[in-house]
């Protein structure tokens, strides 16, 4: 008897979603996502906002960009992701559509409902797609974990910390002065 043949989707069907629906595509495989909760929200706008004031203050020429954001990963429409903070410093992969490739640095904030995807399959995908710097952070564990793919090096940090920025060096941001 044959296997039966697992199904490949593609933007189509990311697009063809319900209203108000959100899903990523890693692989041709359908991730669907829960609405993020008050303190997943409040440290995404924080961290957010922290890094547009850097780069406005420094007239920097990258973007940052919170969800839902598009970036397709690769060249193909098997792979859609909407990372919670997304920088971009090269302004020709970005359109109307959102990013194509991979951004410089990407932050998740992880969700109970998120561990596995952001812990494994994203990091991977994202360190294969030439991200250069990978955040997660992790509100129940009080923990940020930080991956240089340049300079394959990984830091954990606390929200008692301040943690340096790899793509800036003159870059950091206090999680002390989080309030949540």
């Amino acid at each position: 008897m044959p296997l039966p043949k697992e199904i490949t989707y593609t933007l189509d069907d990311i697009y063809a979603l319900p209203e108000g629906e959100r899903a990523e595509l890693i692989d041709g495989q359908i991730f669907y996502m829960a609405p993020p909760n008050r303190r997943h929200q409040g440290i995404v706008g924080r961290i957010n906002q922290l890094i547009a004031n850097y780069i406005d203050q420094n007239g920097g020429s990258c973007r940052v960009y919170p969800a839902p954001f598009a970036v397709f990963l690769n060249e193909d429409d098997t792979n859609y992701v909407e990372p919670d903070v997304s920088v971009i410093c090269d302004p020709r992969k970005l359109n109307d559509q959102g990013c194509n490739g991979a951004p410089d640095w990407i932050i998740e904030v992880v969700s109970p409902g998120s561990i596995r995807m952001d812990y494994f399959i994203k990091l991977f995908k994202y360190r294969s797609a030439g991200v250069r710097e990978y955040w997660i952070v992790d509100p129940a564990k009080n923990k940020i974990t930080v991956w240089n793919f340049e300079g394959e090096d990984t830091e954990e940090y606390t929200f008692a910390d301040t943690v340096p920025v790899s793509i800036y060096s003159d870059f950091s941001i206090d999680f002390r002065s989080f309030s949540l």
